[in-house]
């Protein structure tokens, strides 16, 4: 496992999770901060996967006929948003 170097602030607020009692070290801090980022990140992507059931269900889907045809929509989009 590599070391990190923290910065004043943040060493700061380390050292008072520790004092505080909640935690008993440095890695503990560290491993909590993980895990409510990766926690973040599944609910980020729960959000994202309702919105598409949502859409799906209300019948906001396009079907292609080929992959071809999914292309140039896409480059028609890309196309479009770039316009001014």
């Amino acid at each position: 496992m590599p070391n990190i170097q923290l910065n004043k602030r943040d060493e700061k607020f380390v050292e008072k999770q520790i004092s505080s009692g909640l935690y008993d070290s440095a890695e503990e801090v560290v491993t909590a901060g993980l895990r409510l980022l990766r926690e973040r990140d599944e609910a980020d992507l729960r959000m994202l996967i309702q919105e598409g059931v949502d859409d799906v269900e209300a019948g906001r889907v396009h079907t292609y006929e080929s992959a071809e045809e999914f292309l140039a929509d896409l480059q028609r989009a890309e196309n479009d948003a770039q316009k001014p």
